[in-house]
């Protein structure tokens, strides 16, 4: 029989087959239909030859066609995202952004407004940006220690560990935030800073507007209001640098959310959230060159901010407006407790009222 008869009587030569075989893993056209019995033996002899191994068995890629389908997809997503930073900006910034990292500046932006919602005793930051901020001492956000002047990286982390321990015991203890003098605290300021020092022992007995514990301490009176619930939302960070006379120098920026209902059983469910945002600058001083004792630090200065918290003459505490008081309480400027985009406004010899606030 002709070329191309079967392998019962097939009359192609070796060289013939061999041709075939190199044209079919190359893809010829027009490669006839592989034979079966007589085409595996002598393929088997091809592989057994050096320098023979059919050409995709070492380094040949097949096409990938998902791959194209893949970077359809990818362009459409890409297309998808830039269509929705578009439309709203803000809020994709948001989700990207940290508004306190350790390193980072002060935020830029103002938290977007929440979804309106009721605070209720079991929810009673609903409602308000502090939702989604984390609770006590974990909202203060402390950055990693280096040397400076003085201090080793060790003695850094120790005197930032001692800042955020203050921030902790004058605006998060219970014992505290229920009205009782802040001793804890106390011992942490250096007790050779005469004006400070001046401050703390006035203001517990007699406080004013110089001298009110407000001005470094969070407290409610006991008789007014009680917290809600055992969670104080906070938001901020410790920064740090080289102060004068190789001081370690710490700013510490952080806003604390308290909700709170009367203290009288019959007041109802109305909560009331207090905002305070504090700024406080504390300098570690080397021992040596400053009159101070080890282990405290002396403050630079301090200032706060704080809506929900009562107008009128100092009293030493917090006194958050509930019913009818919140209308009186609210004819001060306009204020976003939330908006940490802006310097820290009030200070100890401001005496400029309180602010009323946009949102709580």
């Amino acid at each position: 029989m002709g070329a191309g008869m079967e392998p019962d009587g097939s009359s192609r030569s070796d060289e013939e087959w061999e041709r075939f075989l190199r044209e079919s893993v190359a893809g010829a056209a027009d490669a006839p239909k592989e034979p079966s019995a007589r085409a595996r033996e002598v393929a088997k002899r091809l592989r057994a030859e050096p320098g023979h191994a059919p050409e995709g068995r070492r380094d040949h890629t097949p096409a990938r066609p998902e791959r194209r389908t893949g970077w359809y997809v990818i362009g459409l997503l890409a297309s998808l995202a830039l269509l929705v930073v578009a439309l709203v900006p803000g809020r994709v910034v948001d989700l990207f952004a940290d508004d306190d990292s350790p390193q980072a500046a002060r935020p830029t932006r103002v938290p977007p407004a929440e979804a309106a919602g009721r605070p209720t005793v079991d929810e009673p930051f609903r409602g308000s940006p502090a939702a989604s901020w984390a609770s006590g001492a974990a909202g203060i956000t402390v950055p990693k220690a280096e040397a400076v002047g003085w201090m080793s990286a060790a003695e850094v982390e120790r005197a930032l560990t001692g800042s955020r321990d203050f921030l902790v015991e004058s605006g998060l203890d219970r014992g505290v935030l229920r009205g009782e003098r802040p001793e804890k605290a106390i011992a942490r300021i250096n007790p050779r800073q005469k004006d400070v020092q001046d401050l703390l022992g006035t203001a517990f007995r007699t406080p004013s507007e110089k001298n009110d514990p407000l001005l470094l301490f969070s407290r409610f009176q006991p008789s007014r209001a009680r917290l809600v619930g055992d969670v104080v939302k906070t938001r901020g960070r410790l920064t740090y640098r080289e102060g004068e006379r190789g001081a370690l120098q710490v700013t510490a920026d952080v806003t604390f959310v308290y909700p709170v209902t009367r203290a009288d059983a019959g007041g109802g469910d109305e909560i009331v959230r207090t905002i305070v945002r504090r700024e406080l600058v504390l300098s570690w001083d080397d021992p040596g060159k400053v009159s101070t004792e080890p282990g405290t630090f002396s403050i630079v200065s301090y200032k706060y901010d704080m809506t929900n918290g009562g107008c009128g003459a100092p009293t030493g505490y917090f006194t958050p407006p509930f019913g009818t008081d919140r209308r009186a309480d609210g004819a001060g400027t306009e204020i976003d407790p939330y908006d940490r985009s802006t310097p820290v406004g009030r200070n100890e010899s401001s005496g400029d009222g309180c602010g009323r606030a946009t949102r709580s």
